[in-house]
């Protein structure tokens, strides 16, 4: 073969190949391209065994002229490559449902249940006024949870609370938080700033108003000189904290065997026209509850105050029925932030 007619071939298969490479579009093509052209069965394979009968002059030159077509079929190949991978992913990305460079979607961000959360607020706007969070006990004693604050086993005032007994004698569901206040007097001495949230129980039937369980918040001070001024100052500021700095209070008569004097607070609520509402009782702590927490009533004296959690989430977020805290619709939940 002369070297003329194989330099015609050489050039001719880079012609050819470089338009085939032009025409794939796809990168399994291409691949395949690259093969047939310059793999060991290849094209360009095929023509240089006709290099051995060439002279010895000529095949160098027929070397460095291979050489050249090899590099051209390989920069097309590459440039090819490119594009069609592009194209590729160009059409996968818009086959895709989602964008895979577009940022994630935001976690969906949780609350605070409105009871926790009046709680958390209750007790910021007391810790203003010194009073740090304790703990009671959920199953109590009759002894504290009735006898120590001034209600004996045969008191009328009993009646106010329908008791969940347990089998164990003498041992029940507190109805009240109200036994806090003579854990916490014979734990710590005077003087005394502290408040005791947590749950209660009373035998009754649900309704819109109604439950089983609920929430209780009671408070307690216990300090020489301490008088009703001083817990109305307190619960002033506590009801603006808790519903605005318009909200105006109302302090009426009330009876609660722990106390005494005893008084209801209200609330103004929906402006003059719709009134008040009741938010919670309160009172100077009664002497012989002082007493039986190991206080001297001679030097000492307190008031004690209960807010119903429940009843204050249900003003602050005006939700009617208390029983949509208990049914965790999270539709609810997502209403409140």
């Amino acid at each position: 073969m002369e070297l003329a007619a194989l330099e015609k071939q050489l050039r001719t298969l880079q012609t050819e190949s470089i338009a085939k490479i032009g025409a794939a579009e796809t990168s399994a093509a291409l691949d395949e391209l690259g093969s047939s052209l310059l793999g060991k069965r290849g094209a360009l394979t095929d023509l240089l065994r006709g290099i051995g009968a060439l002279s010895a002059e000529d095949r160098p030159k027929i070397g460095a002229i291979a050489n050249e077509v090899r590099a051209a079929i390989d920069a097309a190949l590459s440039d090819r490559r490119g594009a069609a991978g592009a194209a590729e992913l160009s059409a996968l990305i818009a086959a895709e449902s989602t964008d895979p460079t577009a940022p994630g979607p935001l976690p969906q961000l949780g609350s605070l249940h409105p009871i926790p959360e009046t709680i958390a607020a209750i007790a910021r706007i007391m810790a203003s006024f010194g009073f740090t969070v304790a703990e009671g006990q959920e199953v109590e004693d009759d002894v504290t949870n009735f006898q120590l604050l001034n209600i004996p086993e045969d008191h009328p005032s009993r009646d106010l609370w329908d008791t969940l007994y347990l089998r164990e004698p003498g041992r029940l569901l507190r109805t009240h938080t109200s036994p806090g206040q003579i854990r916490t007097m014979r734990a710590v001495q005077p003087p005394i700033r502290v408040i005791l949230p947590g749950r209660c129980f009373r035998y009754e039937a649900v309704d819109a108003s109604h439950g089983f369980e609920f929430h209780q918040v009671e408070g307690l001070l216990v300090d020489r000189g301490t008088t009703l001024a001083d817990l109305k100052g307190i619960l002033d500021e506590l009801a603006r904290g808790l519903f605005g700095p318009s909200t105006r209070t109302r302090f009426r008569p009330g009876y609660y065997p722990f106390t005494e004097p005893s008084v209801a607070v209200d609330v103004s609520w929906g402006g003059a026209k719709d009134g008040w509402m009741t938010i919670l009782g309160a009172g100077m702590v009664h002497p012989i509850v002082l007493e039986n927490g190991g206080i001297d009533p001679e030097t000492h004296q307190g008031f004690a105050f209960g807010l119903g959690v429940e009843r204050i989430a249900m003003l602050r977020h005006e939700i009617p029925d208390l029983r949509a805290f208990l049914e965790n619709d999270l539709r609810m939940l997502r209403g409140l932030r």
